[in-house]
Formats: structure tokens, sequence, C-alpha cells
């Protein structure tokens, strides 16, 4: 069954300096927090606060051609667990038919919110993701990576209470 969830939170672990993105069903208590790269918590981060670059980031370029070529984003799921790595489908509607491509979570989630998607969750990934550890991406050490991690570090939980996922 799919449960449909938002975004309850965006922080770093304090251990490997790595976002975690935390998603929470709307009609209940189910929580799943799911490591990702900076760069992609960067792109859920300035979409979830509007923030708009003087040139497209790779999200904002994918719904350019998207939408070019008149291809809507219906959903994204967040459809299995395996080990510790989460997987995700993108489903579109285009003139041609329906469609779904397999993406990270992390990209699938930046996507929906340009496209102002619903994000579902597979109820198997609840019960798979307790009690796995998760093994976290490689931090970013680089200077930028370094001014990212501070701006997320300092998002606060209203910061999220102003999109609608």
């Amino acid at each position: 069954m799919l449960l449909k969830v938002s975004i309850a939170g965006l922080a770093m672990d304090p251990a490997s300096n790595t976002p975690i993105i935390i998603l929470k069903s709307v009609d209940g208590d189910q929580t799943v927090p799911i490591w990702i790269g900076l760069l992609e918590a960067t792109a859920i981060a300035s979409a979830i606060q509007k923030i708009r670059f003087e040139r497209p980031m790779t999200h904002d370029l994918f719904k350019n051609f998207a939408e070019l070529m008149n291809i809507k984003v219906s959903m994204i799921e967040i459809c299995d667990l395996v080990g510790s790595t989460y997987y995700a489908k993108i489903h579109f509607i285009s003139n041609e038919g329906n469609f779904e491509i397999d993406s990270r979570p992390s990209d699938a989630i930046a996507i929906a919110l340009r496209f102002d998607a619903p994000i579902f969750l597979d109820d198997k990934v609840i019960e798979k993701s307790k009690g796995v550890e998760q093994k976290p991406e490689a931090a970013d050490t680089s200077e930028e990576g370094k001014i990212w991690a501070d701006y997320l570090e300092k998002l606060s939980p209203e910061d999220f209470g102003k999109s609608k996922v």
C-alpha cells in the first residue's frame, strides 16, 4: 500500500556530517529517514525555500525540458529498500501515455517539489527500514560543501512548513 508522505525535516547527521531527509506519513506517525548527498539536499532545500538561481540547476533544467515536451510528473514513489539502498520511481504523464522511470529517492523528491507532485512511500519500505543500519553517502569536504552543510544546518522546521508536498 502506498502512503502519502511529506518532508518532515532535513538535517545533518552529526556523526557523518551527511544530510538526512525525514519523510513522515500524512495520515499517521510513520517516519523514514533517508541519508542523501549534499548536492541533492541543496536541491531539495532550495526548492522548499523557493530559491531561484540565475542559471537553471540540474533538477530545474529537467523540469524545463519536461515541460517543453509536455510531460508532467504525476507522483513519485519510494518503492523499495534493498540492504541500505532506497529505490524510487518517478511517474510521468505525456501525450503518448503514462510511464515511470527509476530514480534515487533524493532526485525524485527534488523533482517532485519542482512539479508540486505528491510523494508516496510503499509501506513495505517502512517495515524494511526498521532496524536497518544506514550507510551514509560520503560527505563533501570541499569549501563549497562546507558552506552548503552550514546552510542546511541552519534550516529550521518552520522552513519546511512553507512547501506544499
